[in-house]
């Protein structure tokens, strides 16, 4: 049971007893708790990283038994749909542990428990009769690396770095603190959840996560800790993580340094594909990497995700038609390019 009138102190007790690396992740991880009591409303993933004995399995139990309880843990991830559902369906927290790969079907599967989705399959013993599933949960993820980010998962990850501590405790030691720290924690919690339901701030409109990110501007109306900003920050290191493991997107980029602002620059997706080639195997005639596009239809599809990642770093990917052909346009707008924020995380 919650305990009363906290004053507050149970968020700096699990803060104390959470390897976090800075008060930045420290205000990411409580907007996101807050997030997790709405069940109307989606919250991105949180994704605790960092190096081996950081404590992220165990920083991980303690965020999901502050919402589960202490029956709450974390599982392996599943290999299927059907698997997934019935990991969704075991409790609130989908808790995903020591991820170490992130599989394209995998990536979308974690993408719907975000956002939510249904899924529909014939009943068992039937000809006729369907069951219909619908799910959508908060997920947190742990692991060291995930290796290549997917455009449309970032924009649904929450990473929270976590760092070694100093002086080391047995689990046992651990978990007994936490147990007694509980009660106020999560006393705490409500009370901050009533505060920043009840603070009026505007819903910023640039963000995919609409939802979350107008969590954290009321977080930041009723607290003045920043969430916000470390939000945005978080969701451009993930940008800059999607471009650094895309060898597609790089070359995009650095077409798109010779381009005039303002100047769109029109080709079809057969034609792109040529030139985007051409510019990848100009330097020193390197092979083409595994998972190139092969058509320009490939490549088109391949672009649609990268979307928003490029629109991020000022460049303006667009689809029209003439009478004759589709083309794909590719722009940098007039004025500076969008800011680069310096790495919190």
């Amino acid at each position: 049971m919650p305990a009363a009138d906290t004053n507050g102190k149970g968020i700096d007790l699990l803060l104390r007893l959470c390897n976090f690396a800075n008060a930045q992740t420290e205000c990411l991880a409580v907007a996101w708790l807050i997030g997790c009591l709405g069940p109307s409303v989606p919250v991105p993933a949180p994704f605790l990283t960092g190096p081996q004995g950081a404590g992220k399995s165990t920083g991980g139990r303690m965020l999901v038994r502050i919402i589960e309880g202490m029956s709450g843990d974390l599982r392996r991830a599943p290999k299927d749909e059907e698997n997934l559902i019935a990991a969704v369906a075991a409790g609130w927290v989908t808790a995903l542990d020591n991820l170490s790969h992130l599989a394209p079907d995998l990536s979308d599967l974690m993408c719907c428990i975000v956002t939510g989705a249904e899924t529909i399959k014939r009943a068992l013993y039937t000809d006729g009769d369907v069951v219909r599933a619908r799910y959508r949960r908060p997920l947190l993820l742990t692991g060291i690396d995930v290796g290549v980010i997917r455009p449309d998962l970032a924009e649904r990850l929450l990473p929270l770095r976590l760092e070694r501590p100093a002086v080391r405790r047995t689990e046992a030691e651990l978990w007994r603190d936490f147990e007694e720290a509980l009660p106020a924690i999560l006393g705490s919690l409500l009370d901050l959840t009533v505060k920043v339901r009840a603070a009026e701030a505007d819903i910023p409109t640039d963000l995919r996560m609409a939802d979350f990110a107008h969590l954290c501007a009321q977080l930041d109306a009723a607290t003045g800790l920043g969430a916000l900003n470390a939000y945005r920050t978080s969701l451009d290191d993930l940008n800059d993580d999607v471009i650094e493991g895309d060898l597609l997107a790089q070359t995009v980029l650095k077409y798109a340094d010779d381009l005039t602002p303002g100047d769109p620059t029109r080709m079809t997706s057969t034609q792109w594909l040529h030139t985007l080639t051409g510019l990848y195997t100009s330097d020193d005639h390197r092979p083409l990497p595994k998972g190139w596009p092969t058509t320009g239809k490939v490549l088109s599809d391949r672009l649609k995700r990268l979307q928003p990642t490029l629109a991020a770093r000022g460049v303006l990917i667009d689809w029209g038609r003439t009478s004759e052909s589709r083309y794909i346009e590719m722009t940098r707008p007039p004025g500076p390019p969008p800011p680069q924020q310096e790495s919190i995380l």
